[in-house]
């Protein structure tokens, strides 16, 4: 009767350990998705702010400079319901004005060009990059919170079940092949 009792205590502490370890590993998950969204957040808001001080420089042709700072100003201002909308708006719009490659020398050779269209390729090309860390953290936490146990025994606790950042993050063909040159 006491080794049975020992044996009962031992799996029921093997089982609550391992509850514990499973608690603790999806928190870090919610953890390391809070993480990749304050990091997308700030890329997003980099691509906006670059693509607004390009509007309002001069550089580009008036309507050109009204598409980019209108879809710009929308991405900095959209409410959360409405972001990935607006981002990928941003996205398009900066596909439209920076499809040619004249476009990216033209801002090349005005003064200060050089490095706002440097700025330009390197926040084109981190957005979909935060982006696919930001997605992966939150597939990892999906599927472990899918799992039996996380539900039976509610391990997520009060936390919101992740969602995933879907937007249109294809950057201008004439801006990221001058990235990666």
């Amino acid at each position: 009767m006491t080794s049975t009792l020992i044996w009962i205590a031992v799996v029921l502490f093997a089982i609550g350990l391992y509850l514990s370890w499973t608690a603790g590993r999806l928190d870090r998950l919610h953890a390391r998705i809070d993480a990749a969204r304050a990091a997308l957040d700030a890329q997003l808001l980099r691509r906006a702010s670059v693509a607004q001080e390009l509007a309002t420089s001069g550089v580009l042709d008036p309507a050109a400079s009204i598409v980019l700072y209108e879809a710009a100003h929308a991405a900095r201002q959209a409410e959360e319901e409405q972001r990935e909308v607006a981002e990928s708006e941003l996205s398009q719009a900066l596909r439209a004005v920076f499809a040619d490659a004249q476009q990216v020398e033209v801002v090349r050779e005005a003064p200060g060009g050089e490095d706002a269209a440097n700025e330009l390729a390197q926040a084109v090309r981190r957005v979909p990059m935060a982006r696919r860390f930001h997605n992966d953290a939150v597939r990892a936490a999906r599927a472990l919170r899918r799992h039996r146990k996380v539900r039976w025994f509610r391990l997520a606790g009060h936390a919101p079940f992740p969602m995933a950042f879907e937007m249109d993050d294809e950057p201008p063909t004439a801006v990221a092949d001058r990235a990666t040159s």
